[in-house]
């Protein structure tokens, strides 16, 4: 799945703007498919904002070396679609962010600041879900701004770096923060273009072992892929988009994060909506749950009595702590829950986690997928076929070979942060364990324990360089 952006070029003023058209281009190409036979290679679909839109190929790719050397042809193929009904001063980009998206104020307060409204998709879904994150109805006006970016700092970076905002929001001038990038809209976050791989597993056990397994890769994946220090103009001193968007579609109220004591919310809410999962799923990965999981009592409950296990209900319990940020009316009321998976959906979909564990739609023919998402997109469809089958054919390794990836999930969160930071790639150093093969996913063996009983550095993982995790090391 490739998400792309519109750009318009004004090659006399040497400038280039987003191009506001997804939604008209995308109903062409919806058109198209179904004038198309079945064997048309590509779908379309909307993203959150007016210049984005999501390709993806119209069946799944099966197994074979053959199909995974279509993946990059499938990409050009999709690029092709597009461009053919785009002017000769337009084009497709797969980027990550569009470095100058916010520079020019282009609607008046109280639209934000440096991402108007018109940016945004007016689909309805889309819509509800920015107003939504924007002004939740459960805060009070005005919602918290999101944590922004550090700016880069050279030799020419004033110290310190105050952003400039325009004369006329006090909200905002106090909100800037020095040294940090400025940045007010869900867009800013949610308005980033990323490249995800579904898998399809074999039945549930497969898929949640592949959830867990590449849980401990996110990171990783984060850090190669790395793709988005620009913001308004400006060069940040983070490299990939992952805490941006995080910042972007955090609706927590201050006592959801521990700023305030619970009075009206029932709990305390560790993460945004947008961030790294919260607990592995696997029987092999629940001895390295070590994170505060915050359930919603009454679903993990009733999940229990329908006989879900403890893993799997915590799991789905978890994701029911927040509200859904869209529920359209003629929706609210289901007539037939076994067959119509829309309320579990808006949950579901709005929790926008590293990974993303999807249950068989109800009807289908269609199994257990689960939805890999750490990664920023790349600029050609060479490097995104790339670092799809990369992917795919790491989960073929993992299932063929046994191997056990697993780590603490607090020393995957901590793997998180250090992916996002400049230049990760090459400079940080991440846990990771050593021994890959030593337990196979499996629950832990006296053996894999310290004499005093205490866990190994196999059990907490060792730091690496990411060239180590991927090209081994002789010793």
């Amino acid at each position: 799945q490739v998400e792309y952006m519109l750009v318009s070029f004004d090659h006399v003023a040497r400038r280039a703007r987003v191009l506001l058209s997804a939604e008209e281009l995308v109903n062409d190409l919806i058109a198209m498919d179904e004038e198309a036979n079945l064997g048309h290679p590509s779908r379309w679909h909307l993203e959150f904002s007016s210049y984005m839109l999501e390709g993806i190929p119209a069946q799944p790719y099966g197994s074979s070396i053959a199909e995974l050397t279509s993946v990059e042809t499938s990409m050009r193929l999709r690029r092709r679609d597009v461009l053919a009904r785009l002017r000769a001063n337009e084009t497709i980009c797969s980027l990550t962010t569009f470095p100058r998206v916010g520079i020019i104020q282009t609607s008046p307060p109280p639209s934000p600041l440096f991402f108007p409204f018109p940016c945004n998709v007016q689909q309805q879904e889309y819509a509800l879900c920015a107003s939504n994150l924007a002004s939740p109805p459960c805060l009070p006006s005005p919602h918290p701004r999101p944590p922004p970016p550090p700016v880069f700092r050279d030799r020419n970076t004033p110290s310190p770096f105050i952003d400039q905002i325009p004369p006329g929001d006090e909200e905002a001038a106090i909100a800037v923060k020095a040294d940090h990038i400025y940045m007010d809209a869900v867009g800013f976050g949610s308005g980033n273009c990323c490249l995800q791989v579904t898998l399809q597993a074999r039945n549930m056990e497969e898929a949640r072992h592949i959830y867990d397994q590449l849980a401990v890769m996110c990171p990783i994946m984060m850090a190669l892929s790395a793709a988005a220090p620009f913001y308004r103009g400006l060069v940040s001193d983070v490299d990939c988009r992952w805490s941006i968007n995080s910042a972007a579609c955090d609706d927590r109220t201050r006592q959801e994060r521990g700023l305030e004591p619970l009075t009206t919310c029932k709990r305390r809410i560790t993460k945004s909506r947008f961030d790294s999962i919260d607990s592995f799923l696997s029987p092999g990965g629940a001895q390295f749950n070590d994170l505060e999981l915050p359930k919603d009592e009454d679903v993990h409950l009733q999940l229990l009595d329908a006989g879900i296990d403890p893993l799997l209900a915590q799991h789905f319990a978890h994701l029911f702590i927040r509200d859904p940020l869209v529920m359209l009316w003629e929706k609210i009321h289901v007539d037939d829950d076994e067959n119509e998976a829309y309320h579990f959906e808006c949950i579901q979909s709005t929790n926008w986690q590293t990974l993303r564990l999807k249950l068989p739609p109800p009807n289908t023919s269609i199994g257990w997928l689960v939805e890999f998402r750490p990664m920023d997109v790349q600029l050609t469809d060479f490097e995104n076929a790339a670092y799809v089958v990369f992917v795919v054919l790491l989960t073929r390794v993992i299932l063929s070979y046994g191997l056990n990836f697993l780590v603490p999930l607090s020393k995957v969160d901590e793997n998180i942060t250090k992916a996002q930071k400049r230049n990760a790639v090459l400079e940080e150093m991440f846990y990771f364990r050593k021994d890959i093969q030593a337990v196979g996913g499996s629950t832990r063996s006296a053996a894999d324990s310290n004499a005093d009983g205490t866990a190994s550095e196999d059990e907490v993982g060792i730091l690496m360089s990411i060239n180590t995790v991927i090209n081994g090391k002789v010793g």
